[in-house]
């Protein structure tokens, strides 16, 4: 009995296997959530002003999205979740961590958003084209 037991469940050897190592897959990502921080330095940013943490918070949120839209585009492909995880993941997490150490420091700090520079304001005329005198006559100047 326990061999024709043995003999049936052969056959969902791979798929079982495949099941349990994307259940762990999986685990990784939502405790990339908590983990994040440790990855990263939390005295980083003790002494970045807000136009400072203004300009490393944009980069670090362009760095992760660059890396998230790799590991989407790896996870496509045959056994791209374990690609992405190997060859992404520990940056993600770090990144993560780092952003998250500098929206406290942003936080903390009571920075706010840059606004975004309105339209410069047309040019006065230069000097030298409001002496220009007109021509006196009707002709066209060639």
């Amino acid at each position: 009995m326990a061999a024709s037991l043995i003999h049936r469940l052969r056959g969902f050897g791979a798929p079982l296997v495949m099941l349990a190592s994307s259940a762990a897959l999986c685990g990784c990502a939502g405790m990339s959530e908590t983990v994040a921080p440790a990855f990263a330095d939390p005295g980083k940013y003790e002494l970045y002003d807000c136009k400072q943490l203004e300009a490393e918070r944009k980069s670090l949120a362009s760095r992760t999205a660059e890396l998230q839209k790799l590991m989407d585009k790896a996870e496509t492909g045959a056994g791209g979740a374990v690609v992405s995880e190997l060859a992404y993941r520990n940056d993600y997490v770090s990144l993560r961590g780092q952003a998250q150490f500098a929206e406290d420091a942003w936080r903390r700090n009571k920075c706010r958003e840059t606004p975004p520079e309105a339209a410069a304001p047309a040019a006065p005329p230069s000097p030298a084209a409001a002496a220009k005198p007109a021509p006196k006559s009707g002709k066209a100047v060639r």
